[in-house]
C-alpha cells in the first residue's frame, strides 16, 4: 500500500506540478503577464491533439512550422512565443503589441514549458513509459483549456482615439 505522501494518480501528479510551479505555471503566465498588457489575438490554427512545433531558418527569415504548415515570423522571439502555444494545442493566443516584451515572456514560456517536462519525468520516474505519456498528456491539456479560457483578446489593440485637447 502506498503511503499518503505519494501521489497514486496522473490527476494527483498533475496538480502536484501545478502547485509546484505555481507563478511560472504557463496559463498564470499568461493571464497576468500577457493578457494585462496590451495585445492583439494570433490565430495559429492548430489542432488540439499531435501538435508539434518547429523553428525553421530560411532564406526568407524565421518560420513556424505547425504540422504541414508554415507561417512566417517577423522575428525568432516571435516565433519562439508561438511555438509554446502551438505545442499546446492552442489555436488562438494574444501575443504583446509592444515586440521588446516578446523576446522576455518567450524565455519564461519556454523555461516554463521544459521545466513542467522535467518535472513529469522526475515525479514518475519509476512509472511505466505508459503513464508518463497520459500525465504529459492531461498537463498540456491543462495549459490549453485554462488559455483557452482566459482568451485570445481582439484582433487589434485598441488605442485612445480621443485628440482633443481642451475640455468643453
Amino acid at each position: 500500500m502506498p503511503s499518503p505522501a505519494v501521489a497514486t494518480s496522473t490527476g494527483q501528479l498533475a496538480e502536484e506540478i501545478k502547485a509546484e510551479l505555481r507563478d511560472a505555471w504557463i496559463p498564470t503566465i499568461y493571464r497576468e503577464r500577457i493578457q494585462k498588457s496590451r495585445t492583439r489575438s494570433y490565430q495559429l490554427g492548430v489542432p488540439a491533439k499531435n501538435s508539434s512545433a518547429e523553428i525553421q531558418h530560411t532564406l526568407l527569415g524565421v518560420e513556424l512550422k505547425l504540422g504541414r504548415r508554415r507561417m512566417l515570423c517577423p522575428d525568432l522571439a516571435t516565433a519562439r512565443y508561438l511555438a509554446v502555444f502551438a505545442r499546446a494545442g492552442c489555436s488562438a493566443v494574444a501575443i504583446p503589441y509592444d515586440i521588446t516584451q516578446i523576446s522576455h515572456i518567450a524565455d519564461e514560456l519556454e523555461s516554463s514549458w521544459h521545466r513542467m517536462l522535467l518535472m513529469i519525468e522526475k515525479l514518475a520516474a519509476n512509472r511505466p513509459a505508459a503513464f508518463r505519456a497520459h500525465l504529459r498528456r492531461r498537463l498540456i491539456s491543462q495549459v490549453r483549456d485554462e488559455i483557452v479560457l482566459a482568451g485570445a483578446g481582439t484582433p487589434s489593440p485598441l488605442f485612445n482615439q480621443n485628440t482633443k485637447q481642451r475640455r468643453a
